[in-house]
């Protein structure tokens, strides 16, 4: 005996309202509250960020050009300059080293001792950096724990370049391990364990598989720790003596330019910062552009 299946039995029923339960599945707030929260927004940045923005670029140059070009060329400006761009050299390649190293180890691998040094990463994120600087200073000063035997090893580090890079490393630390965590979390071991599987060593695993998943987050992180170095302030002010042409980076040699109420020379060199702001801002939106989904996964953790 055959019997015809009667598919109406088998589809859900249908619900009188399900169609205006659909129009209504989006809610959006009036075009006028739209507007205005837009409005307080730009408002908010305008004044905030672009105003101070506009106004060291107008007292850079208000002088003109001459008095401009002046001050940027001035023996202890450039020397503030080499300076920062040493420092930076040094701090943001050891930094790619750490957060590459410490990244892949959170993310790919289960040992002791995971979350503790996830919190020592984030570290210097919760402690200010006058504070990191004074450590370096009770470590290494000449009253410190080890002042005495660097002073007989003829070795000096706090008033020196070494403890502004130290200090530099230590509170831009986080940018790149941060930036690659949660990426790598993401995506996973399946294509490590694929290469080592077809006989990749660990070295290759990395080079051909990790690398190449991880380019544009980790570039990202690159960009954003040799900003921090750049201008760092609070840290690399207690570890440098403010010693002019010796030890001062360009955000002190701002301030003592400021101090001394040379305005113009103070508003130059500060324009050249800002310029890195800015050329950080344009790069960091041509990633975010390029390969938004990579990287918003990277700041989503």
């Amino acid at each position: 005996m055959n019997q015809a299946t009667d598919h109406s039995l088998l589809d859900p029923p249908q619900l009188p309202f399900e169609p205006l339960l659909q129009r209504n599945a989006v809610v959006t707030e009036q075009p006028w509250v739209r507007w205005l929260l837009t409005a307080a927004a730009l408002v908010f940045l305008g004044f905030f960020l672009l105003l101070p923005l506009v106004g060291v670029f107008t007292e850079a140059l208000r002088h003109g050009l001459g008095v401009y070009w002046q001050a940027l060329t001035d023996s202890d400006a450039l020397d503030a300059v080499r300076l920062t761009l040493l420092v930076a050299a040094i701090a943001v390649p050891l930094n790619l080293v750490f957060g590459v190293a410490a990244a892949w180890a959170i993310a790919k691998f289960e040992f002791r001792g995971k979350t503790l040094l996830t919190t020592l990463i984030d570290l210097p994120f919760s402690v200010s950096p006058v504070v990191a600087g004074l450590i370096y200073v009770l470590l290494f000063g000449a009253q410190g724990w080890f002042g005495p035997w660097l002073i007989a090893h003829d070795l000096q580090i706090i008033f020196a370049v070494p403890g502004i890079v130290l200090a530099t490393v230590f509170v831009t630390f986080p940018f790149i391990a941060r930036e690659l965590i949660p990426l790598m979390q993401e995506q996973g071991n399946d294509d490590e364990m694929a290469a080592l599987s077809l006989g990749a060593n660990g070295w290759q695993c990395f080079r051909y598989v990790t690398l190449p998943n991880i380019k544009w987050g980790l570039l990202y992180g690159v960009l954003l720790c040799n900003a921090r170095a750049m201008g760092e302030f609070g840290a690399v002010s207690v570890v440098s003596g403010h010693i002019r042409g010796e030890t001062n980076t360009m955000p002190l040699h701002v301030e003592i330019l400021y101090n001394e109420y040379n305005f113009a020379a103070a508003f130059a060199v500060a324009s050249l910062l800002a310029g890195l702001a800015l050329v950080t801002l344009v790069l960091k939106s041509i990633l975010e552009a390029r390969h938004g989904g990579e990287l918003s996964t990277s700041r989503r953790h």
